[in-house]
């Protein structure tokens, strides 16, 4: 496919927020038209008689400037044709494919089926997130106080996290299970992340296009121009609709993760590419769940990160052979139960940046977490209860505090409190119950 340059006006920047430029013709897509006539037939093969304000939708273009003076190209060329008006202006005329339009669409569905929103070129998304990638906020112990204030944390972890998060480099979260390692690299995300960004639907790069928006990653921010609209049927001042405003991604990966998962994914059926998981979480956060439980070896995982932590850029291999480097504006975070001497070694270690172990709580943290989630699920807080617990199920039998046994404790009273019909109350029978039920003896 012929390739242009693309246009100086495609991508801007602003010093605070960035937006993407508005189209006002087919030069601001940075594509060429044979490239955009293309996707308008294979979108009406794919969904028959459409107007052309649907044509417009469908494709996220303005119709005055760019959809409608190329249906009439394709008119022309006995491509498509009118077959009536739902109402006053061309946007309204009911287009179709004709039998000449349906062989090209063919022809064309043999390269590629896409027929989603036009994508953007590979050098204005690259640029993008360049601008975007590195506005994080910079916190301070009072914003931190407040961003974790919903989690109970020893004071050696906690002062621990806000230099990490203010290098913006990586994190490795270790410590025995059920203390709350990811929720604390979730409230991490949701601190540093706060300002949304705009990402395209799709990119096309040598003729191919790569699939980035995913709904279910991804949480579109309701603004204006997100509808995949085409603003007034005309170009106007809208931000170029082939871009996506979303909250920055906090995207979550666990043992399902192979190395093949964080390669493009391409589908030789449709014969498109999908994303992996970093460049969906590019400009947010990347954790990787339950690290050293994945299909593939700690040390092999960590290696394919070593040159995008250092040099802030991947490389990500089409199936035509061609490399394409790849922006890696991602705060990425290692969260394991594991040890760490188990998983890498010394030189790897050196690497991360910032360790942080989260610990156990102390007594103290745990009554208070205890004290929390009876406020939370409505059971009423004793102390002497709680004291009980501590005593006879924790210190005779030498079982470690975890900072999820409140949470998972109460609702092993409910149930039982539920099923015996009585009120939910921390007696010292309901505990027993609870205890003897949660706790399991693996020596």
């Amino acid at each position: 496919m012929q390739k242009t340059a693309p246009s100086s006006s495609s991508v801007q920047s602003q010093t605070r927020n960035w937006v993407p430029a508005p189209v006002r013709g087919v030069e601001d897509t940075g594509l060429p038209e044979s490239f955009l006539q293309e996707l308008a037939l294979k979108i009406m093969y794919f969904r028959g008689q459409m107007t052309g304000h649907d044509i417009a939708k469908a494709m996220h273009l303005p119709f005055s400037t760019v959809v409608g003076p190329m249906l009439d190209t394709l008119k022309r060329e006995q491509m498509c044709e009118v077959k009536g008006a739902g109402g006053l202006g061309a946007a309204s005329y009911q287009y179709i494919i004709t039998g000449k339009g349906a062989a090209r669409a063919r022809e064309l569905l043999e390269r590629s089926t896409y027929a989603g929103p036009t994508p953007v070129p590979w050098e204005d998304y690259v640029q993008a997130m360049k601008t975007q990638g590195t506005k994080r906020l910079r916190v301070t112990p009072k914003i931190m106080k407040e961003a974790l204030k919903h989690l109970v944390l020893e004071e050696s972890v906690f002062s621990k996290i806000g230099p990490a998060v203010n290098s913006g480099k990586s994190i490795f979260l270790y410590g025995p299970p059920g203390n709350g390692k990811t929720t604390i690299a979730e409230s991490i995300g949701r601190m540093i992340l706060r300002n949304d960004i705009y990402i395209p639907y799709a990119v096309e790069v040598d003729g191919q296009i790569i699939k980035i928006y995913d709904e279910i990653n991804h949480e579109a921010v309701p603004a204006e121009g997100n509808n995949g609209g085409t603003g007034a049927l005309g170009s106007g001042n809208r931000p170029d609709a082939r871009w996506i405003r979303i909250r920055r991604p906090v995207i979550m990966v666990g043992g399902e993760l192979t190395l093949e998962g964080l390669e493009l994914q391409y589908d030789p059926v449709n014969k498109y590419y999908e994303a992996p998981f970093q460049m969906k979480a590019n400009g947010g956060m990347f954790l990787i769940d339950d690290f050293g439980r994945q299909q593939v070896r700690p040390r092999d995982l960590l290696n394919r990160w070593i040159v995008p932590m250092e040099k802030h850029v991947d490389f990500l291999a089409l199936h035509t052979g061609r490399k394409i480097e790849v922006p890696f504006n991602v705060l990425i975070v290692f969260s394991t139960n594991l040890p760490p001497r188990d998983l890498v070694d010394e030189a790897f270690l050196r690497r991360i940046r910032h360790k942080i172990e989260v610990t156990s709580p102390s007594f103290e943290g745990y009554r208070e977490i205890f004290r929390r989630m009876c406020k939370m699920k409505g059971v009423p807080y004793d102390e002497q209860a709680v004291r009980y617990l501590l005593q006879e199920y924790y210190v005779k039998r030498n079982q470690k505090l975890r900072a999820n046994h409140p949470r998972d404790l109460l609702d092993q009273l409910l149930d039982i409190a539920a099923y015996f019909g009585v009120e939910p109350r921390l007696t010292k029978e309901l505990i027993d119950r609870a205890a003897e039920s949660y706790f399991v003896d693996l020596g």
